[in-house]
């Protein structure tokens, strides 16, 4: 467990992103996609998604609840935009985690300290990392902010360490951290999720320093593999 309650620093700690790393976010947007077609319609589903896409251009995170706050416009006696409510809070994010999520955070812990670094607001984020067994999985060392990359002297403040290691399936958010960070950073890469997907082909610098294919690879990763290289230094000539 971390010591939030000291500014003794650890040796390493891990950080990890949840959505489309320890879980399958895009399983839920399509189940909550359905569900709003069934209640609403074809045309109240892409709606919904419109209203979304604009307040995730506006806030740089995703707000299912804001969205939700905006779409009942012109719906207020529809009995369905209530369930709505108990759908998003109450959904079994639990069944999304990925397979192994929980095993690799277990050895995680074993390696060093670890927590949960994500984006989103201060309702719907801590409810699904909540329902899914990941607060109590990481004895709840959750940071949540609106951009994480940009809050990297508040996250080593909670956490003090030599070395950081995050994990998230988002190149450009690895690349801008370790741009803030440099070597005392090790990124890696997860390729999970439509983000993951939408990166292919494209030249992220710097480039992450680990990519794995499913989170599930962690497990056998040891500390050493996540630490930098040492420097060569060459023999003086006799």
């Amino acid at each position: 467990m971390l010591n939030t309650r000291t500014s003794e620093a650890a040796a390493v700690v891990f950080l990890l992103d949840v959505d489309n790393t320890l879980l399958d976010n895009d399983r839920f947007g399509a189940d909550l996609g359905d569900t709003l077609e069934q209640a609403f319609g074809p045309a109240g589903r892409e709606r919904y998604w419109a209203i979304y896409e604009e307040l995730r251009q506006q806030s740089g995170f995703a707000d299912y609840l804001g969205a939700l706050q905006r779409f009942r416009t012109g719906l207020d006696n529809d009995p369905s935009l209530l369930q709505m409510s108990s759908y998003l809070l109450d959904y079994p994010f639990a069944d999304r985690l990925y397979p192994h999520a929980l095993e690799t955070v277990a050895h995680l812990r074993t390696l060093g300290p670890t927590a949960i670094l994500s984006d989103g607001d201060v309702v719907f984020q801590p409810r699904k990392i909540q329902r899914a067994g990941l607060w109590a999985a990481l004895r709840g060392e959750v940071l949540i902010y609106l951009h994480k990359q940009q809050m990297l002297v508040a996250m080593q403040q909670r956490y003090p360490a030599a070395h950081y290691v995050m994990v998230d399936d988002k190149p450009h958010v690895l690349a801008a951290m370790k741009q803030r960070l440099g070597h005392k950073l090790t990124t890696v890469f997860v390729r999970q999720g439509h983000y993951a997907a939408d990166s292919a082909g494209e030249t992220i610098d710097p480039a992450a320093d680990l990519t794995i294919a499913c989170i599930g690879d962690l497990r056998e990763r040891k500390l050493g593999d996540f630490l930098p290289s040492a420097p060569v230094i060459p023999l003086p000539a006799n």
